[in-house]
């Protein structure tokens, strides 16, 4: 009920465009695997979120070597100056390599849902001494709370297949990249048997296009494939 009075909300403010939605928007199923939330979005059901009780997991020594994280970071080609904004940050894993990436005159934005996320978020980004280029900002389920047109790039590191509320969520998004700025996903590949991840918390290439196609504000430009379990796939504002 709570979901479907944000959708009629957000529709009667013009934050969202109708005659683009699907129909319907989202559906419940009886039927759904056991580690999902039972909700489905354009016929992919929705994961559940990892709480903040699992963040060691982000932080395991062997993630470099099991994501290619290295590769990721140069896949964005960032650039010193650029706002970028960590969408579900976590612990911050992405946020400080990214910091130094973009230098005092860039701006990491680390958005999460859970304070105690940005609690601990900042206290490693202090430890790494990039706590003045790191902006903690909490946000809601449907809202991301960031300022229109301010960040260069957004990205979103196995964090979409999450959202409870995806459609709201980029919807809300896309007015705060500045025009020509990307929109970046990374997702275990679905197509891929050999990624040993749970079946919920992988996205296929044509599934992140398919749920993107409904939003006119973005384009696709490209997936980028160097990393050894995830595809990147970017899309830029209009």
């Amino acid at each position: 009920m709570l979901r479907h009075f944000l959708l009629f909300a957000l529709l009667a403010t013009g934050s969202l465009r109708a005659d683009l939605k699907p129909d319907p928007l989202y559906e419940s199923r009886a039927e759904h695997d056991p580690n999902g939330t039972g909700l489905f979005f354009m016929q992919r059901e929705i994961a559940h979120v990892m709480g903040h009780q699992a963040w060691q997991w982000l932080e395991r020594p062997e993630r470099e070597e099991e994501e290619g994280t290295d590769r990721l970071l140069e896949a964005l080609q960032l650039k010193p100056g650029e706002a970028v904004a960590d969408i579900g940050a976590g612990s911050g894993y992405f946020s400080w390599r990214m910091a130094r990436l973009v230098g005092e005159s860039g701006r990491i934005f680390a958005v999460e849902i859970q304070q105690e996320m940005l609690d601990l978020l900042m206290k490693n980004m202090a430890r790494r001494r990039v706590e003045k280029i790191v902006e903690p900002i909490l946000g809601t389920i449907t809202d991301p709370k960031l300022k229109a047109a301010s960040c260069d790039v957004m990205l979103m590191v196995d964090v979409y297949h999450e959202f409870d509320h995806p459609y709201e969520m980029i919807a809300n998004m896309i007015p705060a990249l500045k025009p020509g700025g990307r929109l970046v996903f990374v997702e275990f590949r679905q197509e891929d048997p050999q990624v040993a991840i749970k079946l919920v918390h992988k996205m296929s290439e044509a599934q992140v296009k398919k749920e993107m196609s409904i939003h006119p504000g973005i384009e696709f430009v490209q997936t980028i494939g160097t990393l050894p379990q995830q595809h990147i796939v970017v899309f830029r504002k209009k």
